[in-house]
């Protein structure tokens, strides 16, 4: 079967929670059928770094973007009803590459991972097509107005309103629709826009990601996630304001490591604070994670699965989460991980975690089987394919062959997705 796999992020390496999933998919669907990749690239590094992926597919096709250009796209729909993100991963070239591979190759299947990037073939008719949203991301947008100020609030609520909207429209215009976690397959379901929908979810490297037999440090806590995103800068900002002053009263030695890459200035301000250590790039996560005694994921805003909570919980390293980081683990709070609401409920539960060696390691080797059984890539995958087969059965909604200009879709998106 001839597959095109359209992705908002260059899915390799594999080192972002944006790229992790997608990679996942090609190299499990690259096994057995012809896959042609097309996506973005921030830049030519990245673009370079990319190339590896030519070993997981049978042809990719790639657009270097600049930033100052999509921000100026993003800025453009500021005043119209498209969403801004539309903007940001709207590139020209790409939907050339794109309108080029559908005139010379006929695909038995279009699959396109993030509502941003379904724009580029919104409009085809004629070829099945299954449009992985992962996260339903106006709800991320409308969390951002809670924490935002007035008025940058104001402008979250309109990029998430605007978003919905766009997700609805887009959910009827393919045949399937999924999502990461059951959360976020609820919301999509919700919209009673697609004609089928479902979910599946994130998995995890098992051998890659696996526990150590090293000893770990009974005074050092961990967060791993990448610094220039949001919801992981708010996240510290309230624990080490908050929570970490509890834990130091009573164990003044504990100690906070900070892992993830670009972290901007106001997060390496928190490496002043006594206890806290903000490490910045790191080659490799594992390390340092291994050798803390448990990980923490305080997250106020979080949608779908959280990979660093399915990593630490592979190396059997003991997980204290908020229920929103929760959600999207398939894992028993109190069995598989630890779910915390309040800086005093934190506190408690990794003290006794420190305090209690025995509680830690039940902890660790039920986390790790949890994912085992529930979070690997291998039966995450046996649930895609069944949902492809659903989708293939079903038809493309019955719709004739796709005529040569349905097939150039570039300059045909559709009023709502029009560049103004």
């Amino acid at each position: 079967m001839r597959i095109l796999y359209i992705c908002h992020r260059f899915p390799f390496p594999p080192t972002r929670g944006g790229k992790i999933r997608p990679f996942n998919m090609i190299k499990h669907l690259g096994r057995s059928h012809e896959v042609t990749v097309a996506s973005i690239a921030r830049s030519p590094a990245e673009a370079q770094a990319g190339e590896g992926l030519a070993a997981f597919c049978h042809r990719y096709e790639v657009a270097v973007v600049r930033a100052p250009i999509q921000v100026l796209r993003m800025l453009g729909r500021l005043g119209t009803s498209t969403p801004s993100s539309m903007g940001y991963f709207r590139s020209s070239r790409i939907a050339r590459k794109i309108n080029g591979l559908l005139r010379t190759t006929r695909y038995d299947l279009i699959l396109v991972h993030c509502s941003s990037v379904a724009q580029y073939v919104a409009a085809l008719e004629g070829v099945p097509k299954i449009l992985d949203f992962g996260d339903m991301d106006s709800q991320k947008w409308l969390d951002y107005a809670h924490f935002k100020p007035f008025p940058l609030s104001l402008g979250y609520r309109l990029e998430g309103v605007k978003l919905m909207r766009a997700e609805q429209h887009l959910a009827g215009r393919f045949d399937m629709c999924t999502a990461t976690t059951r959360a976020e397959w609820e919301t999509l379901d919700g919209y009673r826009c697609a004609s089928d929908t479902d979910w599946f979810p994130n998995g995890v490297d098992t051998e890659h990601f696996s526990p150590s037999h090293d000893p770990y440090d009974r005074n050092t806590i961990a967060f791993v996630g990448r610094m220039d995103y949001y919801p992981n800068q708010q996240g510290m900002f309230d624990f080490c304001a908050n929570t970490l002053p509890l834990l130091r009263q009573r164990r003044a030695r504990v100690e906070l490591t900070i892992i993830g890459a670009e972290p901007p200035p106001a997060v390496r301000k928190l490496g002043e604070i006594p206890g806290v250590i903000v490490t910045g790039t790191v080659p490799d996560v594992r390390p340092h994670v291994r050798r803390s005694a448990l990980t923490v994921a305080p997250l106020s805003i979080a949608r779908g699965t959280q990979n660093k909570i399915l990593e630490s919980m592979a190396m059997g390293v003991p997980v204290v989460t908020s229920p929103l980081g929760a959600a999207g683990v398939d894992a028993v709070p109190g069995e598989h991980l630890v779910v915390a609401r309040t800086p005093a409920e934190y506190a408690q539960a990794i003290l006794q975690m420190l305090d209690r060696p025995t509680d830690r390691e039940r902890l660790a080797s039920a986390g790790r089987q949890r994912i085992l059984t529930h979070h690997r890539w291998e039966t995450s995958m046996r649930k895609l394919d069944t949902i492809i087969e659903r989708c293939l059965a079903r038809g493309s909604r019955t719709r004739p062959p796709a005529s040569s200009s349905e097939r150039c879709v570039a300059a045909g998106m559709g009023r709502y997705f029009s560049s103004r």
